[in-house]
């Protein structure tokens, strides 16, 4: 096995993705994943935890570009517009990456199991960028709602982007996302 290949990660990420779009998530090994990508098991476990991580490790930079765009708005921005400045900044780290996102997607909700930690990442983020407004100087219960409504755009925008007839950009998808939320809560119809 050639263990000095640059991209470990990537490749792993990648023969993960295949196995579990060829064999399902529960029927592929830690053990299929190393051989696929021509490393060692050892090597796997030195850049994930464990089979489920290759479909999340993104996750921790998801939410500090969030969050750091959130933080960083300028002072003047209301709390929705600090998330929109987030959600740009978000939509930059997917680009290029449709097919990839698409294929993760139905690998996700496949499995009960996937689609909890799924979830749970979202309501991490929800956490985060709450906290990122309260720093702000947004108080309560304006920053939750804010940051649940900017996890939902998310979501949503998401959801869209990986539609298989979708060609659009997805900061595109979470602008008017965002418009048709901001539409719905000023009393318009979508």
């Amino acid at each position: 096995m050639s263990r000095w290949e640059p991209n470990a990660r990537g490749r792993l990420a990648e023969a993960a993705l295949e196995l579990y779009s060829e064999r399902g998530y529960e029927q592929t090994t830690v053990a299929e994943i190393a051989r696929r990508a021509g490393l060692t098991e050892r090597t796997f476990f030195r850049h994930y935890t464990d089979k489920r991580e290759v479909l999340f490790g993104g996750s921790g930079a998801l939410q500090e570009l969030f969050v750091g765009a959130v933080a960083e708005a300028p002072e003047s921005a209301a709390p929705i517009d600090a998330i929109a400045a987030g959600l740009e900044a978000v939509s930059a780290m997917f680009v290029g990456r449709r097919e990839q996102s698409r294929r993760r997607q139905t690998v996700i909700a496949g499995n009960a199991e996937l689609q909890e930690r799924e979830l749970i990442k979202l309501a991490s983020l929800a956490a985060a960028l709450g906290g990122a407004l309260r720093g702000r100087g947004v108080t309560e219960p304006a920053a939750s709602l804010t940051a649940e409504a900017g996890v939902a755009v998310f979501k949503v925008g998401f959801e869209r982007w990986i539609a298989p007839a979708e060609e659009r950009e997805m900061a595109s998808l979470m602008r008017e996302s965002l418009d048709e939320l901001r539409a719905v809560t000023a009393g318009g119809r979508a």
